[in-house]
């Protein structure tokens, strides 16, 4: 048991106690309240008033839990802080969601900075209030919807960390309104942009200044090809994949093609209808999403590149190294680490050196994210994908695809889809525009006009 010191006194067993700092002047209490022990200052330096105190103290905790209100209050910060030191566990458990990243870069960036003093019971709608304005100042924006919904999400966690420990109810806890402009739906691109982009990748590789560039541009095309054959969204559900989360599959058929062979016969060729099963986690969670040929042929070129001594027969070329032990990192160069900061920053080089930066119709700026817009834009206007499968691949709800893809006019055009031809569409290639070519290029030298003079 430990001793008590001099400057500990003990007002109702098991129940309050006063107790004084060595650097303090002022007494300290420890009072049980619901079962649970709860610490506060008296802010008296006398002994006889600040066991007063105490008592008050204790009695306006009673008081507060017969009201069903919190037994004490605590500072904003501090209840931050143990949230985000809840979330923090749970990433490090697997058990945590990917937004719990998102959810701590918030509570550190924006709400501590701007209620760490309050008390988490005086945070009302008129403090929410003047924090929507603080927010507004230093994004120097108003912020979208969906970003509202995300800070909103991460207050929540606030609150519920000061609900489990006592310091909130459901009576007093404030309520939460997804205020924000509508966000924009980021550009897709048109058939013919992604024939040119795809018809430009090898010639963008082949310029790479060095070896290092050259892998990294040969990677950032597997990812683009992978991006638009699935409508992943970009960053963790396809960077951090593992080969151990990939099932192939492959139902080779013959198919007739129009070409004749010297006899005059319908030439029969093999089509090997090649596919990959991913699992995949994300915003949604964990989910299963299936990629189709250009997938299969950017894993497989990752595969050839990073295990070069591997076996890789024609139709399971990836069976292999996809083994349940290989908990290596699919979209990776060999011994390198995850290259997502440098790939957006290509990414944009790539589309400004070949005139597909900028949407021509919104002037707006092309993401990855642009890839699985044109995705989904492929598929309901050019596939034949049901809208509740189309959510399921990309991981969100059906409602969500009605609201960003309306001016598709999406049930009428489930009823007028036309079967499975948009990667025939980018297939077909055809000559690139003069436009899309890269501006880096050099010039073709001038032919010399040999009937000049005559």
């Amino acid at each position: 048991m430990p001793v008590k010191i001099e400057t500990t006194h003990v007002i109702l067993e098991r129940q309050l106690i006063i107790y004084r700092r060595s650097h303090s002047g002022a007494w300290q209490c420890r009072y049980k309240c619901d079962g649970h022990w709860q610490r506060g200052s008296t802010k008296e330096i006398d002994l006889k008033k600040a066991i007063e105190r105490a008592k008050r103290l204790l009695i306006e905790a009673e008081i507060r839990k017969e009201k069903n209100l919190p037994v004490i209050t605590r500072r904003f910060r501090d209840i931050g802080r143990l949230a985000i030191d809840r979330m923090k566990q749970e990433l490090e458990g697997k058990n945590g969601k990917v937004s719990f990243t998102d959810y701590i870069r918030v509570i550190e960036d924006y709400l501590i900075p701007f209620l760490g003093n309050r008390n988490i019971t005086s945070i009302d709608a008129s403090a929410l209030d003047e924090l929507d304005a603080d927010r507004i100042i230093k994004m120097k924006k108003v912020p979208s919807k969906s970003t509202m919904l995300t800070h909103n999400s991460a207050l929540n966690r606030v609150f519920d960390e000061a609900q489990m420990r006592g310091f909130l109810t459901d009576v007093n806890r404030p309520k939460l309104e997804s205020k924000g402009k509508d966000s924009k739906r980021r550009p897709a691109f048109s058939v013919i942009e992604v024939q040119a982009f795809l018809g430009s990748f090898e010639g963008w590789i082949d310029n790479a200044r060095n070896k290092v560039s050259t892998e990294s541009r040969t990677l950032m095309r597997d990812y683009v090809m992978a991006l638009l054959d699935t409508g992943a969204r970009p960053g963790v559900e396809l960077l951090n994949l593992k080969w151990k989360q990939v099932t192939e599959r492959s139902d080779p058929i013959v198919v007739n093609t129009t070409d004749l062979n010297e006899e005059g016969e319908v030439i029969q060729v093999p089509h090997m209808r090649r596919s990959v099963t991913l699992i995949v986690s994300g915003k949604t969670g964990t989910r299963q999403i299936v990629g189709m040929n250009r997938t299969v042929d950017a894993l497989r070129a990752i595969a050839a590149r990073n295990y070069p001594d591997l076996v890789m027969p024609l139709l399971t070329p990836l069976i292999n190294v996809i083994k349940p032990t290989n908990d290596d990192f699919v979209f990776r160069i060999k011994d390198q680490g995850d290259p997502s900061s440098s790939f957006m920053k290509m990414f944009a080089s790539f589309l400004e050196e070949h005139t597909l930066l900028k949407d021509p119709a919104t002037d707006q700026k092309r993401v990855f994210y642009s890839l699985r817009h044109t995705y989904a834009t492929l598929a309901l206007t050019h596939d034949k994908v049901p809208i509740h499968t189309l959510a399921k691949q990309m991981g969100t709800s059906v409602l969500m695809i009605e609201k960003h893809y309306s001016h598709l006019k999406v049930v009428q055009a489930i009823d007028q889809l036309r079967g499975n031809e948009s990667r025939q569409l980018i297939d077909a290639g055809g000559v690139i525009d003069d436009i899309y070519k890269s501006k880096k290029a050099a010039p073709k030298p001038k032919t010399k006009d040999k009937s000049a003079g005559v």
